[in-house]
């Protein structure tokens, strides 16, 4: 369906709301400040400043208030100019009702890698872009929290993995690369959404790619798994396609509570990312807990378990 989301200076959307009263509509969505329809299109308004304009003529109305404004986005991105290879998908899949999957925590020491698929359909694309969706690496963890909410209160379906560090240092020393894992993790994660929104059928699904879709798929041949049907890898998809974002937002914000719950158990901040504050805060760790302790809180097999040993 086309789309156009403008960024108006907050101050004009009640001048929005104004010309539009007589289209207003008594059931106005989540977490939107009004919505109106006319003959050319539903627009609807946030508090952010974000306006969705969608339906058969969206620029009809969105030119009207475009005036001076740079933030105007069309559709959907291209991805022409990104290295494409048979696994690529088609641009035409970013607007359509699509799976994407995505995962957090592979990079910190310490907490849980998560993975989320979301089934984001072709409909609900222009609203998430405008309450805010996008890659989670942009966004703060209030603003990932927030939105995670906002998103759970859409009904979107989604499956969320949590894979714990005991059991991650457990498929480590039995000779289980990273990227074995987190192959095994978005497939389970693929599993279960696609049972779950039975009998609809997505368009496609979309991973963000981790790894050659190749290696993707010796992974799953050496556990007796197959590639599900219309899978594409992509990387930076988050970027390009809001499913992927949608996963990308719920399995960061499922990462973030799982650190704070690291915090709160042990009383000690626990800082992400494998920095040298890590390494002191594992330190710490080793000395109040003991070594044991921080293989239910850590991937051990970082470098950062023998420099925190060191500063003891």
């Amino acid at each position: 369906m086309p789309q156009v989301v403008l960024t108006l200076p907050k101050h004009h959307l009640d001048e929005l709301k104004k010309y539009y009263r007589p289209s207003l509509k008594s059931n106005t969505p989540n977490h939107a400040s009004f919505a109106a329809k006319t003959v050319n299109c539903t627009i609807t308004a946030y508090p952010s400043g974000k306006v969705l304009f969608q339906g058969k003529d969206p620029e009809a109305e969105s030119d009207k208030w475009e005036k001076g404004n740079k933030s105007k986005k069309k559709d959907t991105p291209s991805s022409n100019k990104k290295e494409k290879h048979s696994f690529h998908p088609p641009d035409a899949l970013f607007a359509s009702s699509h799976i994407g999957s995505d995962e957090a925590g592979t990079g910190d020491f310490f907490g849980p890698i998560t993975v989320a698929a979301a089934y984001v359909r072709d409909h609900q694309i222009g609203h998430l872009k405008a309450i805010g969706v996008k890659d989670s690496k942009h966004l703060s963890d209030d603003q990932i929290t927030h939105l995670a909410k906002q998103i759970v209160d859409m009904n979107i379906p989604y499956s969320l993995l949590r894979l714990n560090n005991k059991k991650y240092n457990q498929w480590q020393e039995k000779g289980w690369t990273q990227g074995k894992m987190k192959t095994m993790l978005h497939h389970k994660a693929l599993e279960t959404l696609l049972e779950k929104i039975k009998p609809e059928q997505p368009e496609g699904i979309l991973i963000d790619q981790f790894s050659q879709p190749n290696v993707y798929q010796n992974h799953l041949k050496s556990e007796g798994k197959n590639l599900q049907s219309h899978v594409y890898f992509m990387t930076k998809a988050e970027s390009y396609s809001i499913a992927v974002a949608v996963g990308s937002i719920l399995a960061r914000s499922s990462f973030v509570k799982a650190m704070n719950q690291i915090e709160m158990d042990t009383g000690l901040p626990i800082p992400k990312g494998a920095s040298a504050k890590v390494d002191k805060a594992a330190a710490k760790i080793i000395e109040i807990y003991g070594e044991e302790k921080l293989r239910e809180l850590a991937k051990v097999h970082f470098a950062n378990k023998e420099k925190a040993k060191k500063l003891l």
